[in-house]
């Protein structure tokens, strides 16, 4: 093992350079402790454990390759903070739990043997570091009949805080805190409890929820026209209303707390790849990965903002990084300690895998791009394209070598005339939380938060982050001082700052001094070139109203994204990202009398 660390410093030169943050999140999370708690692992042996744990996966087809050259490769991309795999590699590979993936969704059918069973796995997967997706769509809906019994059934959302209470109980080893994904069909006759579930303090506060919307439902909202609720167990309708009244209520939960966010079914299922499997029902918790029920997915990130030198990018360097990272990802598949058989079974008759971006807002720095202009827009659509492209090929060139996915044959790669493919769906933008911490970049394709902030992670610890190329170029134009950036702090922007250089003002925008539309264009331009779906927070300032929640979602359904989340800032008491302490004036905030509804408590709309 020295000897081939030796051999990849030498010929690569590479050592990782961490952040303070960085360090502070890889010795909570993802460095290996001893039995009393204490760090036994440097962060570069973290990188070395994970690259010669996946690369053994070449050892199962009888491959003719050099394992030293390969584990010395995916050290480089890691040890770089050019690509990171999602976190539970991190954390996992290389030890006796091996459980890499961070996506899951698990089946929840009407019977209690059919709801408990999915909270025994809910607690294995996220023990291990994973999220579990859910949808609750099949369960009768309050009071229908339970026939052997002869009670009355409780509805979705009394089963959802069951599955609420394991995730707290189990805390994913203490490595990371469980997240579930919720989602109920706009149709079931519980819907309304639904939206509402979360507008109550303290519920649900393991789970994010979505709508699951259809295009009828969509339809049936333009046109102010009627709308079915059907009990799913006997497919009757039970009620017939207008569809304007559930789309108000969920504009306005969305307004009030952030959920629920939509999911557009339709929309994910017309790029289902393998429908002959069945129809996809949830997602992931943070939404980017639509997946079969029993079926896993593991993701990664390249940080491309580490291709950017002197405003030009180095598109033959992201090529063979590209290339090498679906190896890596189609690798962890197979050397993957799967929690349960079914999920292993599932998993690698699809061999889903998601790589995406993070950095992207740090890249446009770099390349003098405003976040919010049509330059950007089209740049993020032609990145993407460069990247999906290279990564189907590189999948094809694997299935040549491996073989394709079992399902193949009957997937829609199959008819679009793809003669292999080794891996189902190759490509997710997911929101690269901590990863991006440990690259030291900005998350996902999201607009930098701030210029400067306090980011909250795990039992309270505040971490103040100072964006570092606002830093650089501030000394280098030689208007940087520290009350300059304790004035930033209370604001995180910079806009009204006139002391500041305009050009840099325009160039530094953060997500809540763009107007909310150029979030949607954003995650649509990526939307058209990714296999999955993409995970995107449309910032709101705390004096948004619901009108402008309800012309988001219609932007988003619109630009055909996948699913939407909008979130007004300060709508919640705890979030992982804030200001200095009086950024927000807690004015009164109508919601307009259209969508207030059944607001539960006499503090709403405000």
């Amino acid at each position: 093992m020295r000897k081939n660390q030796a051999k990849a410093k030498s010929e690569l030169g590479n050592t990782p350079q961490f952040t303070k943050n960085a360090l502070e999140v890889l010795k909570r999370r993802y460095l290996l402790k001893d039995e009393r708690y204490k760090v036994i692992e440097p962060p570069s042996k973290l990188f070395w454990r994970v690259a010669q744990s996946i690369c053994k996966a070449e050892l199962f087809y009888g491959q003719k390759i050099d394992l030293e050259d390969l584990s010395n490769q995916y050290y480089h991309i890691m040890s770089s903070l050019e690509f990171l795999p999602n976190s539970p590699t991190l954390m996992n590979a290389g030890t006796r739990l091996g459980q890499l993936s961070a996506c899951f969704v698990l089946p929840v059918d009407d019977s209690i043997r059919n709801i408990f069973g999915p909270v025994m796995y809910l607690g294995l997967i996220q023990q291990s570091g994973g999220g579990t997706g859910f949808s609750f769509s099949k369960l009768r809906p309050k009071g229908d009949i339970v026939k052997t019994t002869m009670g009355e059934a409780s509805g979705p959302v009394s089963f959802m805080r069951v599955f609420d209470v394991a995730t707290e109980v189990v805390k994913q080893g203490g490595k990371r805190r469980g997240a579930n994904m919720g989602i109920l069909h706009v149709s079931h006759p519980d819907i309304f409890e639904f939206i509402k579930a979360k507008l109550m303090k303290g519920s649900l506060s393991n789970f994010n929820i979505s709508v699951a919307v259809t295009d009828a439902f969509m339809d049936a909202v333009e046109k102010d026209g009627m709308f079915e609720l059907i009990n799913p167990r006997t497919k009757n309708v039970v009620k017939e209303l207008k569809a304007r009244e559930i789309w108000n209520q969920l504009v306005f939960s969305a307004w009030k707390t952030g959920d629920p966010g939509i999911v557009f079914m339709d929309e994910i299922n017309r790029h289902n790849p393998t429908p002959q499997m069945g129809q996809i029902e949830s997602t992931n918790p943070c939404g980017e990965q639509p997946l079969l029920p029993f079926e896993s997915c593991n993701l990664g990130s390249i940080n491309v903002s580490k291709f950017v030198k002197d405003k030009i990018i180095e598109w033959d360097r992201l090529k063979k990084l590209v290339r090498l990272a679906v190896r890596f990802l189609d690798d962890v598949i197979d050397v993957n300690h799967y929690p349960i058989p079914k999920i292993e079974k599932v998993t690698k008759a699809n061999r889903k895998i998601g790589l995406g971006v993070m950095g992207f807002a740090d890249m446009l720095i770099k390349l003098g791009i405003p976040y919010d202009s049509d330059e950007a827009i089209d740049f993020g659509g032609k990145l993407m394209k460069f990247i999906s492209e290279e990564a189907r090929g590189t999948s094809e060139e694997i299935a040549r070598q491996k073989g394709s996915f079992p399902n193949f044959k009957e997937s829609t790669w199959k008819k679009k005339g793809f003669k292999c493919m080794r891996n189902a769906t190759i490509t997710t933008i997911a929101p690269t939380g901590t990863i991006s911490i440990i690259a030291g970049c900005s998350s996902g394709i999201e607009p930098l938060f701030a210029i400067a902030y306090v980011r909250n992670i795990l039992d309270g610890t505040r971490l103040p982050e100072i964006h570092p190329l606002f830093e650089k170029v501030a000394k280098e134009r030689g208007f940087y001082a520290k009350n300059l950036i304790k004035r930033i702090a209370q604001s995180g922007s910079i806009q009204k700052i006139t002391e500041i250089p305009e050009d840099v003002r325009r160039i530094f925008v953060t997500a809540h001094d763009i107007a909310p539309e150029w979030h949607v264009k954003m995650q649509a331009a990526f939307q058209k070139h990714c296999d999955n779906a993409v995970s995107k927070t449309v910032n709101l300032p705390y004096d948004a109203t619901p009108e402008d929640v309800e012309k988001i979602f219609k932007l988003a359904y619109k630009l055909k994204c996948k699913g939407i989340t909008v979130y007004r800032y300060g709508s919640k008491e705890q979030q992982v990202l804030q200001f200095g302490p009086n950024v927000i004036q807690k004015k009164y905030v109508s919601a307009g009398p259209e969508y207030a509804g059944g607001c539960p408590t006499s503090e709403c709309p405000a």
